[in-house]
């Protein structure tokens, strides 16, 4: 067995991983053809060509909401596709984001239409692949503060099980977390769980702090700034705070050398402060990268041996929001079959 050969076999979760930027080029071609969209073909190839220095990715996240995105079977087919794309790289359980408030605003679509297509997709996947989907509700941080609080009391007004928290994504310049408080605790008062991108764009960790103290989530997206402040970074690791990281981060890859990119991403050194990291996709097929090629990436590029890939595996077992007796059989099940796929990888070298 070669390594590549067991990063693809090892059970996984993705914990971090926005639905709109799952979208297959081919389905994202036919929706513009659909729409008639003013998308052109080389349009539609800049925005899936991934070079030294990665852009676009908001414009077509922008794009599916404002032309593209139109009937609750659409929600279907992009949430169906993903899983199964998850699946066939041993993705066990995805907690994936979805902007409601672009979809509203932009789309014209209702939280309870592009939801009914994204619940379906979820039950077929489950039957089809064997993979637990469940949504996590975004704040679109570009938006006014007031519209994330209304994000979260159409999420409140339509409890579902697949529903589980609450997150916050696009820019993070400009826009603090503390702009978004009274939705996080609207959200938390209604026993949904928290999660916050933060410390992303180059952000000062204070965007961490203000994520973990003021909107008290549960876990963080991204946080690489949180090793600026080693102390602060003390505080995380023993709340046991998971951060799950994102090894094609595009902020670093435009903004560090490429002969340093690997060196000096902070993802290397997080777990040296005895921060508890997970890695994910974000963007699968705008970043081209799969859950495999994440974890490839964590030792490739990053350096990991086998005993840190086992961790973050526990890792994300324990920050996925799932009930305690999942949880226990699942660390189980997942540690188990990593050591057994290791024994056979150790058996293999020379």
């Amino acid at each position: 067995m070669t390594l590549d050969d067991f990063l693809a076999r090892i059970p996984k979760v993705e914990l971090h991983c926005h639905l709109l930027g799952t979208v297959r080029r081919g389905t994202f071609t036919d929706l513009v053809r659909r729409a008639q969209a003013p998308i052109s073909d080389e349009d539609i190839a800049a925005f899936y060509t991934r070079g030294e220095k990665p852009v676009g990715v908001l414009r077509v996240l922008r794009a599916l909401d404002a032309w593209l995105l139109r009937t609750p079977d659409d929600f279907h087919r992009l949430t169906y596709e993903y899983l199964q794309d998850a699946a066939a790289h041993q993705v066990r359980h995805a907690e994936f984001f979805w902007n409601p408030t672009g979809t509203a605003q932009l789309g014209g679509l209702s939280y309870a239409q592009a939801l009914a297509g994204i619940r379906r997709a979820i039950a077929d996947a489950r039957a089809d692949f064997g993979i637990s989907g469940r949504l996590i509700a975004a704040i679109d941080r570009e938006a006014a503060p007031e519209a994330a609080l209304e994000m979260v009391q159409w999420v409140i007004a339509q409890p579902c099980e697949e529903v589980v928290g609450i997150g916050i994504d696009y820019r993070e310049n400009d826009r603090p977390p503390e702009l978004f408080a009274a939705a996080y605790r609207t959200a938390r008062q209604a026993g949904l769980k928290t999660t916050a991108h933060a410390g992303e764009f180059g952000m000062p960790w204070t965007n961490v702090r203000t994520a973990v103290e003021l909107l008290k989530v549960d876990r963080i997206d991204h946080g690489y700034t949180v090793v600026d402040a080693p102390d602060f970074a003390r505080q995380c690791a023993d709340a046991g705070i998971v951060f799950t990281v994102v090894p094609t981060n595009s902020y670093y890859l435009r903004t560090l050398a490429p002969e340093r990119w690997a060196l000096d991403h902070p993802i290397r050194r997080m777990p040296a402060l005895g921060l508890r990291v997970h890695p994910n996709t974000d963007d699968p097929t705008l970043h081209h990268v799969t859950p495999t090629g994440a974890w490839r990436m964590m030792t490739r590029d990053f350096g990991f041996g086998l005993d840190d890939l086992r961790a973050f595996t526990d890792n994300g077992l324990r920050a996925a929001w799932i009930d305690a007796d999942t949880r226990r059989a699942w660390q189980r099940e997942h540690l188990a079959e990593f050591d057994a796929l290791r024994a056979h990888l150790d058996a293999a070298s020379p």
